[in-house]
């Protein structure tokens, strides 16, 4: 199997490291997508380069390694996650929670929540993402601020919406976000600190314009629209 030109730590590991899916994971089809529709090429072994790659690196570790100990991009004692303000996640709990519902955590009321990942568990969670977004969720630095210890960065993620997410047709359409990001690391140059703030709407607004294939309209005797399901709402409990 060729390597990985972006995740430097999806090859030569030992086999004592617990994955996921029984090995490591193969990126050929979101390479691909990433590659085709990338805004920027960085040169290789600049700053971009590497904070893009490092990123990567330890969101393959993240969805894929199910012990913090095999980590390689973090320190898993001072490790944190902070999303939009919300309090800090320690390694253990990204690790328990998942990426999707780690970045989609809301304090929005139950009844107006697009997507509760207070309800979802890590594996329903990439289940629901991989369905709607087949070949895969690319992401990229735009733009790097400052260097380490502290890196601030501008990034892009995308995909097209091209399965069904929680009852919504797909539409073909691409689905995308822009955000900002920091990083501290310490010397080893593992993560300490990540700090992301974006909106999520950006990324939800998308997947849920497809048609809700789980709804049907009905005239009501007056003449008025009613929303009749046709089967239970995936949002109702």
């Amino acid at each position: 199997m060729a390597k990985d030109k972006y995740r430097s730590f999806l090859h030569d590991e030992p086999e004592s490291v617990q994955w996921r899916h029984g090995g490591p994971p193969t990126y050929d089809e979101v390479n691909k997508l990433f590659e085709e529709g990338r805004t920027k090429e960085w040169p290789e072994g600049s700053l971009e380069e590497t904070v893009q790659n490092a990123i990567k690196s330890w969101e393959m570790e993240l969805s894929h390694k199910t012990r913090l100990q095999d980590f390689k991009t973090i320190n898993p004692d001072k490790f944190k996650l902070f999303v939009n303000g919300r309090e800090g996640l320690s390694g253990e709990e990204t690790l328990r929670l998942g990426s999707y519902n780690a970045l989609l955590q809301s304090s929005l009321p139950e009844e107006l929540k697009p997507y509760k990942a207070d309800e979802e568990t890590f594996e329903s969670s990439h289940e629901a993402f991989r369905s709607a977004l087949p070949r895969g969720f690319a992401w990229e630095v735009i733009k790097v601020y400052s260097g380490p210890p502290e890196i601030a960065f501008k990034f892009r993620h995308w995909g097209f919406f091209e399965g069904h997410f929680k009852g919504h047709a797909p539409t073909g359409n691409m689905v995308q976000f822009y955000g900002l990001g920091t990083v501290k690391v310490d010397d080893s140059l593992k993560v300490e600190e990540v700090e992301i703030y974006y909106d999520p709407a950006e990324m939800l607004g998308g997947l849920l314009s497809g048609k809700n294939t789980n709804h049907t309209i009905e005239d009501d005797i007056d003449g008025t629209k009613t929303s009749a399901p046709s089967q239970k709402c995936p949002f109702s409990k």
